[in-house]
């Protein structure tokens, strides 16, 4: 009677544990992260004899739940996170890109289109050179040249500092995770194998190492007891965290905006390779940006350059040589025009022709003129661009797909934990309702007495 009641008490408890796991997956279907949970139950197993005349025998014991395991694919897993880090890259290079075009712009109050209108309003000019109206529209347009440059420089001057913020986010963000996981890392070194608890830090190290791999590229080695050893991926010999220590990432902007990653680790600052994730891609979008910045700033200095030489080599209506209608003193955001005095332009010849100086200006316009090098830039960006939302286009389908592939094994699927909650609670009730028949059994041996 004993032996039937251990067996039914010994079902309600395997299954309670059973009906708990079912109750944590369909709370938890929506939760990233967490991997479904399946209780393994197996044959209760007791030493012992049924008389004490004879030898000791192995004898049934009912059920018990052996385990709580989680369901993981490791190879889809580590899939999972390669696709995630391309995606992140693929999706940080479109977005500051797109902000790069922004800054850039090539509209109607767009760079090449007010340098267009200052040549227009001198070949204007040169029709009507004393006309004072026509050498103050020369000298407007002139000035919202130099507007649109400067404030062309300015929106990318912007855009390399929100670049910048953004990669001392992911770094902070970087170090906060593999801080948690060195943490989670040393709680699985003292926790039980098996164990619901367990499962639990399981779930953070693998979401921790998801975050991590979003912002670089990274490889996962899982010890034998849970532990999570990362390395940066594609790069032999770096290490980020491993049994005994953990890595801090570093990002250095230089002054044109350029980042540079760092790793410190055994009292050792060493440079460390983007190769993929978030930071690869900001790291990439700082040195483009910078890149053209720096072309920004050599067209402005080349505006400045043609036309102050044009306007020094003509005459002013009192017969004076051209003084420089352009200034600028550092980067193209320091361009500024230096007079608003129409009879400052300079449109008569050397010789005397009262439009001489100003029917030359359009040979400043030529394949190797500003503008050309303007419509050049812009033209270079756009098919940046346009390449980068392909490329994220098609990582982050990658990513989609390798996300399908990974919750195929440690998804939530609610019909299957309906079925399993069913199965569940129907062998709870037989097993409660062994415990009952053996409790009346004893019940009437009792009442014989």
């Amino acid at each position: 009677m004993s032996d039937l009641l251990a067996i039914g008490l010994s079902g309600v408890t395997a299954y309670r544990t059973a009906l708990a796991a079912v109750a944590d997956n369909v709370a938890n279907a929506e939760n990233p992260g967490y991997a479904r949970r399946e209780v393994r139950l197996r044959e209760g197993i007791n030493t012992g004899s049924r008389s004490p005349l004879y030898r000791e025998d192995l004898l049934f014991a009912g059920v018990e739940a052996a385990s709580v395991a989680r369901a993981w694919d490791a190879y889809r897993a580590a899939d999972a996170r390669y696709a995630a880090s391309g995606a992140g890259r693929a999706a940080v290079r479109e977005q500051w890109l797109g902000a790069v075009e922004t800054a850039l712009g090539d509209g109607p109050s767009s760079v090449g289109t007010a340098i267009g209108g200052f040549f227009n309003a001198g070949e204007a000019l040169a029709a009507t050179p004393s006309d004072r109206l026509a050498r103050s529209a020369m000298l407007t347009a002139l000035s919202i040249a130099a507007g649109e440059i400067r404030e062309t420089a300015e929106a990318l001057q912007r855009v390399a500092t929100g670049i910048a913020d953004a990669a001392a986010t992911e770094v902070d963000g970087l170090n906060a995770d593999l801080a948690a996981l060195a943490e989670v890392n040393d709680a699985l070194r003292q926790s039980k194998i098996g164990g619901t608890a367990r499962a639990s830090m399981e779930d953070e190290r693998d979401r921790l190492i998801d975050s991590i791999a979003v912002r670089i590229d990274v490889e996962a080695s899982i010890e034998a007891n849970g532990t999570a050893s990362l390395t940066l991926a594609r790069v032999s010999g770096v290490t980020l965290l491993d049994q005994t220590q953990r890595a801090t990432v570093g990002a250095a902007t230089a002054a044109d905006g350029r980042i540079a990653l760092t790793l410190f680790a055994n009292g050792t600052t060493t440079p460390l390779p983007a190769t993929g994730g978030r930071l690869s891609g900001l790291v990439d979008v700082a040195g483009s940006t910078a890149d053209k910045r720096a072309e920004l700033n050599a067209t402005a200095q080349q505006f400045v350059d043609e036309v102050n030489d044009w306007q020094a080599g003509g005459r002013t209506p009192t017969g004076t040589p051209g003084a420089a209608l352009l200034v600028m003193t550092g980067d193209a955001s320091t361009l500024a025009t230096t007079t608003g005095n129409p009879a400052a332009i300079a449109a008569a010849s050397g010789a005397g022709v009262e439009n001489g100086n100003l029917l030359v200006l359009g040979d400043l316009r030529g394949p190797g003129g500003v503008e050309s090098r303007w419509a050049a830039l812009v033209a270079s960006h756009a098919q940046a661009l346009q390449s980068a939302r392909s490329e994220a286009s098609a990582a982050a389908t990658r990513r989609d797909g390798s996300f399908a592939a990974r919750d195929e094994v440690s998804g939530i699927d609610l019909d299957q934990e309906a079925a399993e909650l069913l199965r569940y609670q129907r062998a709870y009730d037989g097993s409660a309702k062994i415990v009952q028949v053996a409790r009346d059994t004893l019940q009437s041996i009792l009442d014989l007495f």
